[in-house]
């Protein structure tokens, strides 16, 4: 037995030797951002059927390091919505680096009835959230404002206004970058930048040192399409749809050698109609009708171009340069007919008018951009440096005339015109700085410079003089300029130490800012500098699950129109004006963020907290001036009213019960409370409210894809009023013709025509035989788009070719080696 037993000792010992373990590590990447993918997996399986697998997950850098057996196994880098990637036979006999992998997202045609491998539309991350656009068929033929109102944590009003949320004050880039192509007019510049011409957006709710400290709420980074495929490659789209519309587009790029030439370009025709109401009791005594009932109808005509351009020349196998051109243009013609009737206490009619606006607008818009990227080394040494110059005219010229319906007399005669131009430039440089494996050393600056000029002009016909000239209003024309410079530096450290890792950054910014009101030739001057620390640590807890905290100080500028002094106006009697004395907000932000992954399904969870000081408000007060139809001029006007603090909870869900159902959802429940008063009247207030929205997709047979989207927004309020909730729907199909060549997609956005804001507004106090009593109760709807369905083509011409060949493989992605 001891002989036996010393043989037995003596064979385990000779097959731990044969067993001997190795390191293996490397890298893993987004091919098409240069991100890291962290809690990717990596396999390595034996050829002999009684080993179990081994390996394991990436670090937040997309590191990892692994003690394999020698044997030979077949090895797989795998991360959702990711192509796999699998090498056959890999021998493993000593320490092995696979060194930088880049792996690319999932994009290609299947030609399965059952998808298998299809890119969702999130990818959730722990620094930030990534819509990807490719196959989300609601928002195919729509805009870049459609986009983002389909992304977790976004909102989008239906005046346009983003949120993140809740929180409008967000940051909007453009190619990470500030950009004149979403400037003076961010919700009708989103508007006419085409779906098709991105790729994904980027939602980033805890910035790191390296973004711009502007957006108290955030940031979101909208990435356009660069296609890099080899050869020729594209696509072309077709739409239309009814309100009536009409749009083609070309999508693609020719790659040969070093160079690189991609393109997105279209154009579009489109109807849009909407409508608005309000009814309006008015409590002051200078007020000549007590009750004005208002109706509004908008026939917009949109005629849009939209075009980007860029070459890419590899200077090296580590090193390129970008240049790139986008430029848009958009004519618009609307007419907006104002139907009001006025009634005294007892609901006598007093008056009855039509007014009519017919407005003819101009927009031009292009920016110019050069890219240099330079991998300096293996170990991770980056520089990148980019110079940007951008421009936007717009002109919009409108004709106003207002009948008395009853008299059918011509009341009001107006002539305006409005100017605004905007240049922007900025240069940027970045250099990574990786000290070993688990250090990394960040720095940068960043120079941006705006120079905005608005003018605004006003004629009206006197009908007192003989001959009823029209006379300029002194009291309105005026040009108004901003000119500001932001110089910014950054530092930042990052080191992981086992399980845990942080990044901490600070970031100085200098703003020198001159507003010139041309018109009264004053002049003011703002120079400010202002340190903004971040913070965010990361716990792995095991392979797919961490917890995360961030912190970061943010601001938001007063620009342009919320400046400006002199009063604009949507109607006679409701007028925007600027304040020249409005100062900065400052924000602090903590955020504290769970995410799982296991199987098909991912959870991300995020509790977040927001300090606001000098907080902006927009209070509507009578200025006690009466119109010549004698409704009291109610204006808006912005003002550091309060301190708000929001505190919320988020959570994002990616689940996938079968292999033809995948399930997007997010929802977002916060508390905003904000104390403040203006002209000792109380404007403090607390609300609760919640969105949520739910996505869904079914690959139905026939090889039909069937999209569902629901948005639900909760009823709010603010300091004067509140408004009422608002469900969405959208529903989208598409299929595969021609040897899945193309596709056609149906859609209907809005299919219950619900999307209209309900609110209520009251004005501020004032006392009224002893009693105090809102200036006025305003009840209104506004819908600025009617329920639209919509019809696209697209034709497809070498992509799916040229992906199978760059993969090399069945299972693999596109992928590089490095050292």
């Amino acid at each position: 037995m001891k002989t036996l037993s010393s043989l037995a000792l003596l064979l385990f010992s000779v097959f731990t030797v044969a067993q001997q373990q190795y390191t293996v590590k490397g890298k893993l990447i987004d091919k098409a951002s240069g991100d890291p993918l962290e809690f990717a997996t990596v396999s390595f399986i034996s050829e002999d059927p009684n080993q179990s697998p081994q390996g394991g997950v990436t670090d937040l850098e997309g590191n990892y390091t692994f003690q394999i057996k020698e044997g030979t196994y077949q090895v797989r880098w795998e991360y959702i919505t990711f192509k796999s990637v699998t090498r056959e036979n890999v021998v493993i006999d000593s320490d092995t680096n696979f060194g930088l992998m880049q792996l690319e997202q999932d994009v290609a045609e299947l030609e399965a009835a059952v998808v298998i491998a299809e890119k969702t539309t999130v990818d959730i991350r722990l620094d930030k959230k990534i819509y990807n656009i490719g196959k989300d068929l609601t928002v195919r033929g729509g805009s870049a404002s459609d986009v983002l109102d389909n992304v977790p944590s976004v909102s989008v009003d239906v005046e346009g206004n983003v949120a993140l949320r809740g929180n409008d004050n967000v940051t909007i880039l453009i190619d990470g970058r500030p950009s004149a192509l979403v400037g003076m007019n961010g919700a009708e510049a989103l508007r006419q930048i085409p779906a098709d011409a991105i790729e994904r957006v980027e939602v980033i709710t805890s910035p790191s040192a390296r973004y711009d400290a502007e957006g108290t709420g955030g940031i979101l980074n909208i990435i356009l399409r660069k296609e890099s495929l080899l050869g020729f490659n594209g696509n072309v789209q077709v739409e239309t749809g009814i309100p009536e519309r009409y749009g083609l587009s070309f999508n693609g790029n020719i790659r040969k050698g070093d160079w690189n030439v991609f393109t997105n370009t279209g154009m579009r025709y489109r109807t849009t109609p909407g409508n608005a109401s309000s009814d309006t009791e008015y409590f002051s005594p200078t007020a000549q009708n007590r009750f004005v009932e208002e109706r509004r109808d908008f026939d917009r005509l949109g005629r849009n171009f939209f075009t980007s351009l860029g070459v890419q020349y590899d200077i090296t196998d580590n090193s390129n340069i970008i240049g790139n051109v986008v430029y848009r243009y958009g004519n618009d013609d609307d007419v907006t007919t104002n139907t009001i009737d006025r009634f005294d206490i007892n609901r006598n009619l007093n008056e009855a008018t039509r007014r009519i606006e017919r407005e003819g607008e101009n927009e031009d818009d292009i920016q110019f951009t050069i890219d240099y990227k330079n991998d300096i080394d293996e170990d991770g040494q980056k520089l990148v440096a980019s110079l940007q110059y951008g421009m936007e005219i717009e002109e919009e010229i409108a004709d106003i005339t207002e009948r008395d319906v009853i008299l059918n007399e011509l009341n009001d005669d107006e002539f305006q015109v409005q100017d605004s131009e905007e240049k922007n430039a900025l240069l940027q440089v970045d250099y990574e700085l990786p000290i070993g494996e688990n250090i990394n050393f960040e720095a940068g600056y960043r120079g941006n410079y705006r120079d905005i000029t608005n003018s605004f002009f006003l004629k009206e016909r006197d009908f007192l003089i003989p001959g009823n000239p029209f006379i300029e209003d002194v009291g309105l024309n005026n040009t108004f300029n901003y000119e500001e410079l932001v110089n910014a530096l950054y530092v930042q450290y990052g080191q992981k130490i086992d399980k845990f890792s942080f990044l901490a950054g600070l970031r100085f910014e200098n703003t020198n800012v001159d507003i010139f009101q041309e018109t009264t030739q004053i002049t003011d001057e703002k120079d400010y500098s202002n340190l903004f620390p971040t913070l965010n640590l990361n716990y792995e807890i095991k392979g797919g699950e961490s917890f995360s905290l961030g912190y970061n100080r943010r601001i938001r500028r007063p620009r342009g129109r919320f400046l400006n002094p002199f009063p604009s106006r949507s109607s006679e009697s409701n007028i925007f004006q600027g304040n020249v004395d409005l100062d900065p907000t400052f924000t602090d932000n903590v955020e504290l963020s769970y995410i799982k992954r296991w199987g098909d399904v991912t959870i991300s969870s995020a509790v977040y907290y927001n300090h606001s000081e000098d907080n902006w408000e927009r209070i509507q007060e009578d200025t006690g001036e009466v119109t010549d139809n004698g409704d009291p001029i109610i204006r808006r006007i912005p003002v550091n009213l309060s301190t708000n603090e929001r505190i919320g909870l988020e959570v994002t869900l990616y689940y996938r019960p079968f292999k033809w159902w995948t399930i997007n959802s997010d929802f977002n429940l916060f508390n905003e409370q904000t104390d403040g008063a203006f002209q000792n009247q109380d404007f403090s207030f607390n609300n609760t409210t919640y969105f949520a929205r739910l996505n869904q997709k079914f690959v139905l047979p026939g090889k039909i894809d069937l999209q569902s989207r629901m948005n639900y927004r909760g009823a709010s309020q603010n300091a004067q009023g509140d408004s009422n909730a608002i469900l969405t729907v959208n529903l989208a199909a598409s299929k595969d013709i021609w040897g899945d060549k193309a596709s056609i997609t149906a859609s209907v956005s809005d299919l219950f025509n619900s999307r209209r804001r309900e609110s209520t507004t009251r004005g501020q106090d004032i006392m009224v035989d002893g009693t105090a009593v809102p200036s006025f109760v305003q009840n209104s709807e506004f819908q600025w788009r009617q329920r639209q369905f919509i019809m696209t083509f697209v034709y497809r011409f070498n992509q799916k070719k040229d992906r199978r060949e760059q993969r090399g493989d069945d299972n693999g992605g596109d992928l590089e080696f490095e050292g």
